[in-house]
């Protein structure tokens, strides 16, 4: 090899050098490229696909029973969110619609949650109590709501206290399960350590059992949360209701407002995606990316 070439050699490895301390920052760990903003772009591109072909299909078949998206959409803000700035934009038929029907949603989806955490960790942290309550709490998740409001009606009032109670005897049961299943996957040698240490019951509660039972109760919260919202529609829907969603996409058909009928679905699609969206943010930074996402795939 003559002097010239050897002297190429070098020069094309310094400049490999630098360019791979440039693309590297100090103190980083290489790793694979990050592709989380393609799948978001992706779901988003399959949505607005998806309005794009359905706009005009519906402006050129000039169907009654499905009307454009922006028409939807902007009966929808005519109906909902044309109100004053000082109102939060919201009409006086978005206070007596949506308000109500969250309202009942936040009681039901709390009552739901904090029952289910207190029993579910009260269950999984005994073995013989899991044992015996395995049964009975598969029986009764099992139960379809609607065959319970013969029950329901008897039992409570018509009207509020029958539409909570109806969401949460169906939104009670992801909670408990997940929250039992948790806490028994509770580290039997942290267990022993904490024994050691002479920690006591609310102690070992606190510090072990409820951190490690986190990513299972945030699963059951998702899957309770999704429950929720349909149980919501579907109380409002019963005899004796005077607002609410479920109660206006009722007096909408039997009025044959489609256009009507279209806006409250895409209320409920919007809900929905905002709620789940905030857990998740809330999910993520309780436990964190990876022990969520894990979590999620065992529930």
């Amino acid at each position: 090899m003559t002097q010239t070439q050897k002297q190429k050699q070098k020069q094309t490895q310094r400049q490999t050098q630098r360019q791979t301390q440039g693309s590297e920052r100090p103190g980083s760990v290489p790793g694979p490229p990050r592709t989380t903003a393609v799948p978001f772009l992706l779901r988003w591109s399959v949505f607005l696909g998806a309005v794009l072909c359905w706009e005009p299909a519906a402006r050129a078949q000039h169907s009654v029973y499905f009307p454009p998206p922006l028409r939807i959409v902007r009966h929808a803000r005519d109906l909902w969110f044309s109100g004053p700035a000082g109102h939060l934009f919201l009409t006086s038929d978005a206070v007596g619609t949506i308000l109500p029907s969250l309202g009942r949603m936040a009681a039901g989806f709390a009552i739901a949650a904090v029952a289910g955490i207190a029993l579910g960790l009260a269950v999984g942290r005994s073995r013989r109590a899991y044992a015996l309550c395995n049964p009975v709490l598969q029986f009764a998740r099992a139960v379809p709501p609607p065959a319970l409001v013969p029950v329901f009606v008897v039992v409570f009032d018509v009207g509020t206290p029958m539409q909570v109670a109806s969401i949460v005897f169906s939104a009670v049961w992801p909670v408990l399960v997940n929250s039992a299943e948790g806490a028994r996957a509770t580290d039997p040698l942290r267990l022993e350590m904490a024994a050691v240490l002479r920690l006591t019951a609310p102690e070992r509660l606190w510090f072990l059992i409820l951190p490690s039972a986190l990513p299972r109760i945030f699963a059951g919260l998702r899957l309770s949360l999704s429950l929720c919202l349909i149980l919501m529609v579907f109380s409002e829907l019963l005899p004796g209701s005077a607002d609410g969603i479920g109660f206006t996409l009722t007096d909408a058909q039997t009025r044959s407002d489609l256009l009507t009928v279209w806006s409250a679905l895409l209320l409920l699609g919007a809900l929905g995606y905002l709620l789940n969206t905030g857990l998740l943010a809330v999910e993520k930074r309780l436990v964190g990316p990876v022990s969520s996402a894990s979590a999620r795939r065992t529930a």
